[in-house]
């Protein structure tokens, strides 16, 4: 994929800066797959305004990039910082609200359709 610079096969590696040059995508997207491997899918997300997003039918963990705001899961709010990292399960309601312009955080969605179970 773009954006992935490769030393052999065994190494990606992502880079901030080139990941958000392609955001906006071309019909307006927020976010943008940058890696796949198994059921692992990395993308960048970087909403302007405010955060449409509704749940996800995998789990997925969120590494703040860049930006502050407040995150609201399942009915909690916290803040959050860039390096901080958040966990949603499967199906969880979420959105990030008062974010800075210049947020963006790395999405890592993982595991089987329905989020894994605590007895996996």
């Amino acid at each position: 994929m773009a954006n992935v610079t490769m030393s052999n096969a065994d190494f990606q590696q992502l880079k901030l800066e080139d990941a958000l040059k392609r955001l906006p995508g071309p019909q307006g997207e927020q976010s943008v797959a940058l890696f796949e491997h198994g059921s692992l899918v990395i993308k960048l997300y970087a909403p302007r305004g405010h955060d449409p997003q509704t749940p996800h039918s995998r789990d997925e963990i969120y590494v703040v990039a860049q930006g502050t705001g407040e995150f609201v899961c399942d009915g909690a709010r916290r803040p959050f910082a860039p390096n901080d990292v958040l966990f949603v399960a499967a199906a969880v309601e979420h959105r990030f609200e008062n974010f800075t312009e210049d947020f963006a955080v790395w999405v890592f969605f993982y595991g089987p359709e329905g989020g894994e179970s605590d007895a996996d």
